[in-house]
């Protein structure tokens, strides 16, 4: 309607009602008045009212809250007709990403569960991300319809690192995947793996108790733990991998390393992977950032092929390293050289950094609880024997030791949200419809804190562990910090081996204690969906228990 016209909009209502119009507006007018002069009045009333409906109508808050209904309606819509899991609304294009740019911890998901349900979907940029909370559904995606759900989620940063999912962790499930796994398992993860590994393992604890010996204020001020657990770490699985190792913190091969993940790690948690991941469509606009990983990643492999794989083969000592494995299937033509160092990059990461933290959070408890400190020393001297350095096969007869290294695995879970499954075709979890591409999240964190299901769970005591026949397999949902199913962590067996030996052996060697305070802080960081990692790295004091 143009607005010469403006004033025949409330004409034309006013002929259409006109008795009830001069009805409501003149009874309330003087009787005395003359009937063309009353219905004048209310004409003119009729016509004042429209012109505030249409100033209301065409005030910007309303054309803002009228578009984004007309832009949520259609969301809202969708929703119930595919029949999706419940969850919060989100605003268009970005999703529920404004609420929780700065992270969204276990703690936050848990809520959220109170709030929608054991299942809920949260829109994250142009992701459906869907949490699973309940041992049930948990069933449901690893187990039940684990095939369907058994690929990962790769952001635009993980595709280049990955080479698109031609490694082990974040590859698709199908032949690649089940390949190079049956590659990997018995150089790595069998149980002769460990066993074949096991003497060189407590060889580097043992170095490990040296070097902190040899640090002259480890017994006064403290030292920052973690760097010699990742050093003792690079050893086992370098010794593993390539049959070499690291002669200390000052190596110069190692110090190079070091450096290289650290550039990785600073582009893994640049803003902009984040990006990546929840905003595919933006990759013509990240082109210089992607190339910073690519170089970053090239530099990597540049390492690994000039360092160990060389080397190795100059030596012919291939076949004595469980790499040889991986280059055997290599020159069956059953992989490619690409894929052999996406594996060892695998290997690299996943295989040390989880294991450290899982550790660094684990000595903070110790150091925080010295009874716990007393019952591991008081079961090894019972069963290992007074100044007897604890090995491997004693670990089956220390039942309070592996429900210390059961709880730091519980109360600090270090993948909370496990590793994200995905399916790559549209498929149902309980009675919702999960649209293809999803990235599901199974809140491990809650399962292992859920009050239904553990007696006082904001507790750290080891001793819930002696109670009951608990295992970490993957078998019982209220506990999978290696997650369950097929893609389920094969270095478990590793990782609780290492974590035994490390603590058994310092509190033999030493009283641990905190370096300031009462307390050392066992805080995380808060990241979006991440490893669990200690926002401030432990410095201890470490007491020689025997000078």
């Amino acid at each position: 309607m143009t607005l010469k016209h403006k004033h025949s909009f409330a004409h034309i209502i006013y002929t259409q009602s006109r008795i009830s119009v001069i009805h409501r507006v003149s009874r309330g007018l003087p009787e005395s008045l003359p009937r063309k002069t009353r219905e004048s009045i209310a004409m003119e009333d009729v016509r004042h009212l429209f012109r505030r409906q249409l100033h209301l109508l065409s005030s910007a808050p309303f054309i803002v809250l009228s578009l984004l209904v007309l832009l949520l309606l259609p969301k809202l819509l969708r929703r119930f007709a595919a029949n999706l899991p419940p969850g919060p609304l989100g605003l268009p294009f970005i999703g529920c990403l404004y609420r929780y740019a700065q992270g969204i911890t276990p703690q936050t998901l848990a809520y959220l569960t109170s709030k929608y349900g054991d299942i809920f979907m949260v829109k994250l940029g142009q992701r459906n991300v869907v949490i699973v909370s309940s041992p049930e559904l948990a069933t449901e995606v690893l187990h039940t319809n684990g095939v369907e759900f058994a690929s990962r989620t790769r952001s635009l940063l993980f595709n280049v690192i990955t080479g698109t999912g031609q490694d082990l962790v974040f590859a698709d499930y199908g032949e690649h995947y089940k390949n190079v796994r049956k590659i990997c398992t018995p150089p790595f993860f069998s149980g002769k793996a460990i066993q074949r590994c096991r003497e060189g393992w407590e060889e580097e604890i043992t170095m490990i108790v040296k070097y902190i010996r040899d640090v002259p204020s480890a017994s006064t001020s403290g030292l920052i733990i973690k760097d010699y657990l990742l050093l003792m770490m690079y050893n086992v699985v370098y010794r593993m991998l390539f049959s070499r190792r690291f002669s200390g913190l000052d190596d110069p091969l190692y110090m190079e390393i070091m450096g290289l993940n650290a550039k990785s790690r600073s582009l893994i948690i640049n803003p902009l992977s984040r990006h990546g991941e929840f905003f595919p469509s933006l990759k013509p606009f990240m082109g210089k950032f992607l190339d910073q990983v690519r170089d970053a990643n090239q530099q990597r492999m540049d390492f690994f092929r000039r360092a160990f794989l060389e080397e190795l083969k100059k030596q012919g000592g291939a076949t004595q390293a469980a790499v040889g494995c991986i280059l055997d299937a290599q020159a069956r033509g059953e992989i490619t050289e690409e894929t052999v160092l996406y594996l060892i990059q695998n290997i690299n990461v996943a295989g040390i950094d989880t294991t450290v933290a899982a550790m660094e959070w684990g000595i903070g408890e110790l150091v925080n609880n010295s009874h716990t400190q007393d019952e591991i020393l008081d079961e090894l001297d019972k069963v290992v024997g007074k100044g007897v350095p604890l090995t491997e096969p004693d670990i089956a007869r220390l039942p309070y030791l592996q429900a210390v290294v059961k709880e730091v695995l519980r109360y600090h879970m270090v993948i909370p949200m496990l590793l994200p499954h995905m399916n790559l075709q549209p498929a149902k979890i309980g009675k919702y419809d999960i649209p293809a591409g999803s990235k599901v999240l199974i809140n491990a964190w809650r399962m292992a804190m859920d009050p239904n299901h553990w007696e006082k769970p904001d507790l750290f005591d080891p001793a819930r562990f002696l109670k009951t026949n608990i295992s970490m397999s993957g078998n019982d949902m209220r506990f999978i910090p290696f997650g369950s199913g097929r893609r389920s962590c094969p270095g478990m067996a590793m990782a609780v081996t290492i974590m035994s030996l490390t603590f058994g052996r310092l509190v033999q060697e030493f009283r641990l204690l905190p370096a300031s305070g009462d307390k050392v802080e066992l805080k995380p960081i808060e990241t979006l969906f991440d490893a669990h990692f200690l926002a401030v790295k432990s410095k201890i004091i470490l007491e020689p228990r025997n000078q």
